[in-house]
This record gives C-alpha cells, sequence and structure tokens, in this order.
C-alpha cells in the first residue's frame, strides 16, 4: 500500500482495544462526492467495518475470492473529519488494512448552488459588482476563487490582463481577464514554492530548522553566521535588512553587492550578506532570509529550486501553469496577467544599467530575482493560476496532500504555521491572522487558524482551516499609472487605491457571504 495516503492502517483481531493503535490514524478528512478507500483483506472471514459509527456492509466482499476492493462511502460520511475502524475482526491471525486518500478539489463553480455550498448569492453578487465597478473606474484586472469545504463555490475573472502598450499609451484594444490568466505572485512564492519545499525535505528528515544554516551551506559560516539557525530565517529574526538591491550599482550594502549575475548573488548571500541587527531583537520581514531559504533547498536537493518544486511538487499534484521563467518554458505574453507599465522605472522616474522599460508580461517583477537571481529564487519568481494555487491550498487544508499525493506530514505543517514566540502575525513564514493583526489581509472575519500571504504586485492568499475555506484573489494592480514623487523607492500606484488591491475588503465580503453576516 502507498505510504503517499492519508490514512495506511492495518487492524488485526483486538486491535481495537491497544491504545497505541486507537490514536493513530483513525481520523481522516473527506467530502461527500464519490468518495472511496480501499480495503484490503488479508484472511479476514468476518469484520465489522465503521465509519462515523455506521456499519458499511462487507460480509460479500471477505466471503469472496478477492482480496482488494475500493468502496464508495459517500453515505456515511460528512464534510470535514470522519472516523474509522473494523472491529471483531475473525479468525484470529488474519487482519484488513484499510487506506484513503486525501480529498480532491471539485468544481461547483459554474453550476453554483447556494443549497449546497452554504454560500449567499446575493452576497457574492456584491463582490462581483464592487469589483466590476473599480474595474470601470480604472482598476486593471483581477481574479477571485473560493474553495469552500473542498470545492470550488466561485471562480471569476474580472477586467483586463493588459491594458497599457510599451511606452505607456492605452492599447487600442485591452486584453481580457479570464480564469486561466497566469500571474507573477511575487512574495507568494515563499510559500508556494519555498515553504511547501521546505516542508517537504522536513518530512523527510532531510532538514532540521533548529540546525544551524551552516550545516546544510558550509560557506555560510563565520562570525554571526555561525549563530544562525533555518528557524531564524523563516521567523525573519536572523538580522538582515528587508532586502539588498543588488541590480543597483550603488546600494545600501556597498558597490561589492552589485551583481547581475546569479552566481555571484548567491555567492554574496552565502559569505557576505550584512547583519543589520542582533538576532532575535527584531522581527523584519526580509526578502534576503528568503533568498537564504531557496539556497538550502538546493543545497540539499542537488537541484536548482525551479527543477525541484517544478518536478518534486508541482508536477506530481498535477499543476501545469505553476512555474518560474515561464517565458522560457513555452509560455505565451498573452496568457500571463502584465504588472508595471514603464518596466521597473517607476514611470520613468529612475534608471539604472540593464533597466527593463517595457509593459512587463510573462517577466517576474521583482527586481532581485529578475536581474540578479535570473527570474528563480526563494523570495520571488513563481508564477501561476488561481486554479493551481487552489490546488496547493487545498492540500494545506488536507494537512500535506491531494488525492493519492502526499507532500509533507501533519506534524511539519504544524511546525509551520505556530505562532513565532517573536510576533503573533507570523509562523514560519506564514503570515497569520492571530489576534486580527492583519486585517489588510484576512479582513474582518477570519478565524485565529488563519494563514495566508501578499505578493507586492497584486496577489493575495487565504487558508482559514477553521471554516476549511481557501481564498485567492490574484490583481495586476501595479499595471495602472505611477504617481510616485523623485524619491526612491516610488510606490505608488493608482491600482494600490481601490479596495480590489488593498485584499481586506474582497476577503471579509467572502467571509460574510456564508456566514450570514449583514
Amino acid at each position: 500500500m502507498s505510504t503517499d495516503l492519508q490514512l495506511n492502517v492495518t487492524f488485526t483481531p483486538g486491535g481495537e482495544l491497544d491504545v497505541t493503535n486507537i490514536f493513530n490514524g483513525r481520523c481522516f478528512k473527506a467530502y461527500r462526492g464519490d468518495f472511496f478507500i480501499t480495503v484490503k483483506n488479508m484472511g479476514a472471514l468476518k469484520a465489522e467495518l465503521l465509519i462515523n459509527g455506521h456499519k458499511v456492509y462487507i460480509e460479500d466482499f471477505l466471503n469472496s475470492e478477492r482480496d482488494i476492493i475500493d468502496i464508495n462511502i459517500d453515505t456515511f460520511i460528512h464534510d470535514g473529519v470522519n472516523t474509522i475502524c473494523v472491529l471483531n475482526i475473525q479468525p484470529a491471525n488474519t487482519s484488513i488494512n484499510i487506506s484513503v486518500p486525501y480529498p480532491k478539489l471539485t468544481d461547483y463553480s459554474s453550476s453554483f448552488n447556494s443549497g449546497l455550498t452554504g454560500f449567499s448569492t446575493s452576497k457574492l453578487d456584491k463582490i462581483d459588482e464592487l469589483i466590476k465597478g473599480e474595474i470601470d473606474a480604472g482598476f486593471p484586472g483581477a481574479v477571485l476563487q473560493v474553495i469552500k469545504n473542498g470545492k470550488i463555490v466561485k471562480k471569476t475573472a474580472y477586467g483586463y490582463k493588459r491594458k497599457f502598450a510599451d511606452g505607456g499609451a492605452l492599447l487600442d484594444t485591452f486584453e481580457n481577464m479570464d480564469v486561466d490568466t497566469i500571474f507573477d505572485i511575487a512574495s507568494n512564492s515563499k510559500m508556494y514554492s519555498t515553504n511547501f519545499a521546505l516542508m517537504k525535505l522536513v518530512t523527510e528528515s532531510k532538514l532540521d530548522i533548529n540546525k544551524p544554516v551552516k550545516e546544510y551551506i558550509p560557506e555560510y559560516c563565520g562570525g554571526r553566521r555561525d549563530e544562525i539557525v533555518v528557524k531564524d530565517l523563516l521567523n525573519h529574526i536572523a538580522g538582515y535588512a528587508p532586502e539588498i538591491h543588488f541590480f543597483l550599482p550603488k546600494n545600501e550594502a556597498g558597490p561589492e553587492f552589485h551583481s547581475l549575475d546569479r552566481n555571484k548573488t548567491i555567492e554574496l548571500l552565502k559569505t557576505k550578506a550584512p547583519f543589520v541587527y542582533e538576532k532575535g531583537k527584531q522581527t523584519i520581514y526580509s526578502d534576503t532570509d528568503y533568498m537564504l531559504l531557496g539556497l538550502i533547498i538546493e543545497a540539499i536537493t542537488g537541484m536548482r529550486q525551479d527543477v525541484y518544486v517544478e518536478n518534486e511538487i508541482f508536477k506530481p499534484l498535477g499543476l501545469k501553469n505553476t512555474m518560474y521563467v515561464p517565458l522560457k518554458k513555452g509560455r505565451a505574453k498573452d496568457e500571463i496577467a502584465a504588472t508595471e507599465i514603464i518596466g521597473t522605472s517607476r514611470g520613468n522616474r529612475r534608471d539604472y544599467p540593464s533597466i527593463r522599460k517595457y509593459v512587463l508580461q510573462g517577466e517576474v517583477h521583482d527586481e532581485k530575482c529578475f536581474y540578479s537571481m535570473g527570474g528563480i529564487a526563494g523570495h520571488a519568481g513563481l508564477f501561476s493560476t488561481v486554479e493551481d494555487l487552489g490546488v496547493l491550498m487545498q492540500v494545506v487544508l488536507n494537512n500535506g496532500g491531494l488525492g493519492g499525493i502526499k507532500i509533507f506530514d501533519k506534524n511539519a505543517l504544524d511546525q509551520f504555521v505556530k505562532p513565532s514566540d517573536f510576533d503573533i502575525t507570523f509562523g514560519l513564514g506564514w503570515r497569520r491572522a492571530g489576534n486580527g493583526g492583519m486585517p489588510s489581509l484576512f479582513g474582518s472575519y477570519a478565524s485565529g487558524l488563519a494563514i495566508g500571504h501578499t505578493g507586492w504586485v497584486g496577489t493575495a492568499t487565504v487558508i482559514d482551516p477553521y471554516y476549511d475555506l481557501a481564498i485567492v484573489l490574484l490583481t495586476n494592480k501595479k499595471h495602472s499609472v505611477n504617481y510616485g514623487d523623485d524619491s526612491f523607492p516610488l510606490e505608488k500606484f493608482k491600482g494600490d487605491n481601490f479596495l480590489t488591491g488593498q485584499y481586506g475588503k474582497i476577503i471579509s465580503m467572502v467571509y460574510e457571504a456564508f456566514l450570514n453576516i449583514p
């Protein structure tokens, strides 16, 4: 039997009285809708299979010549956590093995039924009205997907994936947004690439987050580097500044840190990146932390990060639109939402060697990732769609797997989502709703268990295990006029002024739609 299943347990005569057995894998998560388990008989002639206390008829199977059967258990389960047990196995020295896959997603978005999903149609319509109104007022575009109890309740595209031509003029015909549009997900890469990979490596006992970084990157040594453990990077307490502008000849760390070469940047990160505060004295969100975490993944696996996550995580899950450097992997620009209009110049208000000044569409926006890391880094660079991200978010809600694929286990996930001792709105990389400290992402109604992240170019993800809910809002809000002043950085874009681009209001409205809040 595969070990990639949610549950794989062998029941023996009298085993139900064994305390160690009672608490080992008797609970499983499932959603109604063609949910099957596999029963393997190893010699038993009699047994009682109970799901949520209800007897499942298996007598004919036990008395047949077959030794394995798939059983649809929809009649006996409910959405969420269920229990399973096999009692009174006869004769002695026989056993029955039960294997249960992880739940999968079912798309109900094209045939929405408020009675089935529990969502208010009128309240979901209000979300559409708000976003469409903002599109009419100048917001570029968005795609929203909502998942509840394993069902895609809503998947809607709004506005345009591209409105501007190179040079900044409006296109004669805008490129319409669709639900399959691929987005630069920016810092959401930290979660759905880097954290997923790290949780997988922890599950496989290839990574111990409490060990020093130098255990995995030998060059990372000397001085304060010797004190840094992997968890410090995940907690954003290692002592690094928010970022090093490697792409600028004149940057805050000095001219030696100017790099337009991935290998050079990696060596600078490993051996010279400066600390700006003492470990553990502050929590400062830092891209440098996640660039180093990406290098830890590469050191352990012997693969470049994109190669590892695309082949070991995304491909097994059946994801075809989640990747780094999509234009080099056969994807076309018109499949991808555009971001900044005049490259990374902030409206032609800054300049530096090799700067891009055309509409960014299919190239990662983040300058450190694009110019200094070849488009592949631990902090940014991943592209995806709402559908693919929904799969990854469901993997989290399932405690690590989907169908017959296991990516990580619950113990690893629990380590990563636990509140930081330093800041309750942080887990290990994951942002947390905590005590309501991040309403700009999680809105007003998220439970204290909710986790997620944002991405600078306009992406937000929320996963709330308490409500078995996932929300992904992908926008291209930076594909709008920059109106910053002459100081650096020039981070003022028209798209940032809309509620859709500020996330929290839309997220709150999703909660209101199923919690029936006026």
